[in-house]
């Protein structure tokens, strides 16, 4: 996957004056198209009267619609504050079954004024699906992401 080309997308289709909803939806529907061998693409939101990650926008099928922090591997990723790379969700102790197709999944979180509040999750019917470069990519994309949130109080 050519991911300084989709960066390059990200920054002409991501703009800060655009609602966070928007921009989200957006990237979510943009890297789907550019994945392959994925059944899920999207966001859980922290919503911090509940302490709960929310589900936000997303491509695939239905999903869990609330995670508790530390719960799963979205949990633990906005917990830890750390990207998650499972090769093996069946061999993740917690691991939330939202669509039992899902054996690999990545978890990037997502920072606006120093905390996390929000995660990018991908999950993939394939074993071991995401690489040390799929990772990286990501993080780089949730980079240009973030800069697009930045009027937006969370």
């Amino acid at each position: 996957m050519n991911y300084s080309l989709i960066a390059r997308q990200c920054e002409g289709l991501l703009d800060p004056e655009n609602h966070y909803l928007s921009n989200l939806a957006n990237f979510s529907a943009m890297l789907w198209n550019e994945f392959q061998d994925i059944n899920w693409l999207g966001f859980y939101l922290y919503d911090s009267q509940r302490d709960q990650l929310i589900l936000g926008p997303f491509q695939g099928n239905v999903a869990c619609t609330n995670i508790a922090p530390g719960k799963g591997v979205c949990g633990g990723a906005y917990s830890q504050q750390q990207i998650l790379r499972i090769a093996d969700v069946d061999q993740f102790p917690g691991h939330i079954a939202c669509d039992a197709a899902s054996r690999s999944e990545i978890v990037v979180p997502i920072y606006h004024a120093d905390k996390v509040v929000a995660v990018l999750d991908i999950d993939s019917p394939l074993l071991s699906r995401f690489t040390q470069e799929d990772q990286q990519g990501l993080q780089d994309l949730v980079n240009i992401l973030e800069k697009s949130l930045v009027k937006f109080d969370f």
